[in-house]
């Protein structure tokens, strides 16, 4: 019975709620933000154009800032954020604080990212409105180093230095999440790379999991192997008696995935079908509520019948919509139906919110509208909940 009241409560089409925080004027901006975005040969032109013009100076920065950049990023700086981190907590919402600079290679830029991720950890400190903080591994360490691991390739002297400060870099975030008591997540990256990225997460969990889960590792559900990983995690956990952290998502990568597989004469390490990722998402949500006292859950999803899923088995096993093992979790700028409705039923919700010189996060900007390019329904969801609320609105007044 309690699951049927919760199902009726959470209208994920309520749009009221969904845009409570936004003006008239940032509806408009991301209605025409959304029609280009699904529109593939516009992006596919502007792409390279923006790109081309930033390489040489063109002054596009300001149209940048207040167009994608507003819509999916809360600042340049860590500071730069605060009034976003607070618009959100407004709506019952928290914030995982995300250094989206891309594409960098150098030591010194993986050290000065390092510091910068440090620098979210001591600010989440101090406010209660952001629940997690985030790293992408290949932002502290390079990509061929990682793939030389996974391939089992022996290192020269100067890459086993190399691996020895990539390795002391991701233990320094953990160790200060942990003595701050903040959660952090651990990225998922290409497949070709993965398995050291996992075995690098699931040390840092030993190590620092032993009372709750502080360090999350996450398993992109969209590769048919990542239950079994999953599974496989809490088995060695429950022996080593240490908790889990798993961020569940569906993955990011899938185009790139197929092509390399399909290139290199291997596998593929992608779901035949959509609807295979989704059943394996939903197993791996009830896995984790199975284990609730030892896996500290962050559902990243924009899937409506996932959150459904999981609110309803929340309350179906009386466990409290404020849990501090479940969260749920959406991209900044997107699917705000369903953060702010979860949100108004008091569960614990998270926004991604990427950060960074605008330059500098152009490749994740580019990268995140090309996902949604492709992602028809998505793309379509988010037009239609925004002009619903538009006509709401003008019937209103």
């Amino acid at each position: 019975m309690i699951a049927q009241e919760n199902k009726a409560k959470l209208n994920f089409d309520n749009t009221e709620i969904a845009f409570k925080n936004r003006s008239d004027k940032d509806l408009e901006r991301a209605y025409w933000l959304f029609k280009m975005v699904a529109n593939s040969a516009l992006l596919k032109i502007g792409t390279p154009i923006t790109n081309f013009s930033l390489r040489i100076g063109l002054p596009i920065q300001g149209i940048i800032r207040n167009t994608i950049y507003r819509q999916f990023c809360g600042g340049e700086t860590i500071r730069g954020c605060a009034d976003s981190i607070r618009e959100l907590g407004n709506g019952n919402v928290t914030t995982i604080l995300d250094y989206s600079v891309e594409g960098e290679e150098s030591e010194e830029n993986f050290e000065a990212t390092c510091q910068e991720i440090l620098s979210t950890v001591a600010y989440a400190k101090l406010n209660p409105l952001i629940s997690f903080c985030v790293f992408k591994p290949t932002g502290i360490g390079r990509f061929d180093l990682f793939a030389k691991i996974d391939a089992k390739e022996a290192l020269n002297a100067e890459e086993t230095a190399e691996y020895r400060r990539l390795l002391n870099r991701c233990d320094r975030i953990c160790k200060a999440c942990y003595d701050a008591g903040v959660r952090v997540l651990i990225d998922a990256e290409h497949s070709w790379i993965q398995d050291t990225i996992d075995d690098i997460a699931r040390d840092m969990m030993e190590k620092y999991n032993k009372q709750n889960s502080i360090v999350y590792n996450t398993y992109q559900l969209y590769r048919h192997d990542k239950i079994a990983s999953l599974k496989a995690d809490f088995a060695y956990a429950q022996v080593q008696n240490f908790h889990i952290g798993a961020k569940i998502v569906r993955g990011a990568y899938m185009e790139i995935e197929r092509e390399r597989a399909s290139e290199k004469g291997y596998h593929s390490p992608i779901q035949p079908t959509k609807a295979a990722s989704d059943i394996d998402y939903n197993k791996a949500i009830l896995f984790c509520l199975d284990h609730i006292d030892r896996i500290g859950l962050m559902a990243g999803t924009h899937n409506d019948a996932s959150c459904l899923l999981l609110a309803e088995e929340m309350d179906r096993r009386d466990i409290p919509h404020n849990h501090p093992n479940v969260f749920f979790a959406q991209l900044l700028g997107m699917s705000d139906n369903l953060s702010f409705n979860l949100g108004a039923a008091d569960y614990n919700v998270a926004k991604y919110m990427p950060y960074g010189p605008v330059k500098s996060v152009m490749p994740y900007l580019f990268r995140r509208a090309q996902e949604n390019s492709s992602a028809k329904g998505q793309t379509g969801r988010e037009l239609s909940l925004i002009i619903k609320e538009k006509k709401r609105r003008s019937a209103t007044k």
